[in-house]
């Protein structure tokens, strides 16, 4: 069963940003909004500051799985951005994964 979606139009990215909450620790920061549906919306951000785009790729690729694995300890009706830090450059699917349920937990969002 397939619980959440893409975040992708520059608006949807702003509202999060503007209106909702965030929390980070040392790879990753995430900004949490309602979104009043049953379903959650994901956006990645990885910036040219964190390496090349082999480097951004594959960070994406490892929030992108970590958040689907985990997807279903998440509860739904938000929209969430995860941005990946400088920090995270380098680091193993368990570290990425591990910081993004942390990220859940502090936000109460994982369960």
């Amino acid at each position: 069963m397939k619980y959440s979606e893409s975040l992708k139009k520059n608006r949807d990215f702003r509202l999060v940003y503007k209106e909702g909450k965030s929390c980070a620790n040392k790879y990753l920061v995430m900004y949490i909004r309602e979104n009043h549906s049953d379903v959650n919306r994901l956006g990645i951000s990885v910036s040219k500051k964190v390496g090349n785009s082999i480097v951004r790729h594959r960070i994406t690729r490892l929030i992108r799985e970590s958040y689907r694995l985990q997807e279903e300890h998440f509860k739904c009706g938000w929209d969430l951005v995860v941005i990946a830090r400088a920090g995270a450059k380098g680091k193993t699917y368990r570290e990425i994964e591990s910081a993004l349920i942390h990220l859940g937990t502090l936000h109460e969002l994982y369960i």
